[in-house]
């Protein structure tokens, strides 16, 4: 494997779908350098548009003004960071007020259709590791292998709270558990590509594992599937 070989014929992707805050990010990562693929975070993608609608004022309604952003919009992804028309937005996509609204936008079926196509572009180009919420449904439906995390909406709030709390951020658990929890039913009930388990997909519940845990079942499955 290893996609910085141009010459390589046989292209491998691995699709990771589940719910917010169920460690799809931190687990594609690790697993994306183990097997040298490229790691795309569609998440982050749809995060950047919100954060650009927001800063432009657009809401879900402008719907022509947000896809005329988007084409606007040069990303790609350095050291697992989204960087958008040359600025790193990493930290910017990951506030609670990003996390709050970005279903808003990513349930647009013209984003979601302009997104998909730069995803699958990327994925026809290299070898590649995508987590979201259609990977394996939509977006690489021929993956050769695909996994769907979840986690108790408890499990995943604590997570986010601790993560912010590391990063000195204000913030509430039970705010947290809240949006998690509307976030959950806005990706499962969205007209466009809900998020759902792909019928082919391996699940696996990763309240009561750790990052390791999650790591070396997904690495077997791989292993196994060569």
């Amino acid at each position: 494997m290893g996609y910085r070989n141009e010459e390589k014929i046989l292209k491998i992707s691995v699709a990771i779908d589940g719910p917010a805050g169920a460690g799809k990010s931190t687990i594609a990562k690790l697993v994306g350098k183990k097997y040298d693929l490229m790691y795309i975070n569609t998440g982050a993608m749809y995060r950047a548009v919100a954060l650009k609608s927001e800063e432009n004022d657009l809401t879900s309604e402008n719907v022509n003004e947000i896809t005329d952003l988007i084409s606007q919009m040069e990303m790609h992804f350095e050291n697992d960071d989204l960087i958008l028309n040359g600025e790193n937005i990493q930290e910017k996509i990951t506030m609670p007020e990003i996390s709050s609204i970005v279903s808003n936008y990513a349930s647009i079926p013209e984003v979601r259709t302009l997104l998909v196509k730069l995803q699958r572009d990327m994925s026809n180009k290299f070898d590649v590791i995508m987590d979201g919420r259609d990977i394996g449904t939509v977006v690489l439906k021929d993956a050769k292998f695909k996994f769907f995390l979840t986690a108790s909406p408890e499990e995943r709030a604590q997570r986010r709270f601790m993560e912010l709390q590391e990063r000195n951020l204000n913030c509430s658990y039970d705010q947290i558990l809240k949006d998690i929890i509307d976030r959950d039913y806005k990706d499962t009930h969205r007209a466009t590509d809900p998020l759902r388990k792909a019928d082919d997909a391996i699940e696996i519940d990763t309240t009561s594992l750790d990052i390791n845990g999650v790591v070396n079942t997904i690495n077997k499955y791989i292993e196994n599937g060569k």
